[in-house]
């Protein structure tokens, strides 16, 4: 497997977008999430979305962000949207995908990163520290977790 950041397989993009939308999008416009992925081509700090490769087929995604939760703004870097293919679930690539990112924010200097959830016992299994409960706009609770990277 090969994880590589979007904007050097640039031809995953509308699968990517595809499959942020479809996981994470209730209520919200596939153009809100290829809006996203768009803006990681663009070789900024942020954001950045990665893509796990497998024999050159995309299995797997993660972004890199600035913020992932409105009413949180004053944490980050973030760990989001984190989704795996159905067909390669259970084959690790959602414990590299996590690791490639928190090897890419310790090298930046970053001594902490963030996510959020809607459900517990995943990210725990990773080492991921619950850091309490938090608001996803508008109203949903979501459970907060922290990984120290220093």
């Amino acid at each position: 497997m090969q994880i590589l950041p979007l904007n050097e397989v640039p031809q995953f993009a509308e699968q990517i977008t595809d499959w942020l939308w479809q996981a994470f999008g209730a209520g919200t416009t596939r153009e809100f999430y290829a809006s996203i992925v768009q803006s990681s081509l663009n070789g900024a700090d942020f954001p950045v979305t990665f893509v796990a490769l497998d024999a050159g087929r995309a299995v797997g995604t993660v972004g890199f962000w600035r913020c992932d939760l409105i009413s949180r703004q004053d944490l980050y870097p973030w760990l989001a949207a984190l989704y795996i293919d159905e067909n390669a679930r259970g084959q690790g690539v959602s414990q590299a995908l996590q690791q490639h990112v928190i090897h890419y924010a310790r090298q930046r200097g970053y001594n902490r990163l963030w996510l959020w959830s809607t459900f517990a016992g995943y990210y725990e299994r990773f080492g991921w520290q619950f850091a309490g409960e938090a608001l996803e706009y508008p109203h949903t609770r979501v459970r907060l977790y922290q990984k120290k990277l220093s």
